[in-house]
């Protein structure tokens, strides 16, 4: 098995995929105005509009709701990305913060409010943790 994606549903797709490309640094591909993707190495962050959750099953996800997955993004460096998205980001949750896991980390909201984490490894632990 693979691990693919993640899907966020919105009711805002033009603005998330916006917001998303300029973190990334990857352009989204829009696909129709109810779905985009951004494809990154390892998997695929996938946006969809409310409207696409009714193929799922009506009420089955609600927008703006997440309050326990955070999008994780490894990083070569977390300091300089923060200084380069320092005017995109709205809601910093935690600025780059060396954690006890050897992780440098950066916390944000998306629009959306969904948690965002860029991190860099930077002991020798997490570095191997992450090439596996």
């Amino acid at each position: 098995m693979n691990f693919a994606s993640v899907r966020l549903i919105t009711d805002h797709v033009g603005r998330l995929a916006d917001f998303y490309e300029h973190v990334t640094g990857r352009a989204a591909v829009r696909h129709t105005p109810d779905f985009a993707e951004l494809v990154l190495p390892g998997a695929t962050l996938a946006i969809g509009s409310t409207a696409t959750v009714a193929l799922f099953g009506a009420g089955e996800a609600e927008p703006a709701a997440n309050r326990t997955a955070i999008i994780e993004f490894r990083v070569d460096d977390v300091d300089a990305e923060f200084t380069r998205l320092r005017d995109v980001l709205g809601a910093v949750i935690q600025e780059p913060t060396t954690m006890p896991w050897g992780n440098r980390s950066l916390l944000f909201r998306d629009p959306d409010g969904t948690l965002v984490n860029l991190f860099t490894p930077v002991t020798a632990e997490a570095t191997a943790r992450q090439s596996r």
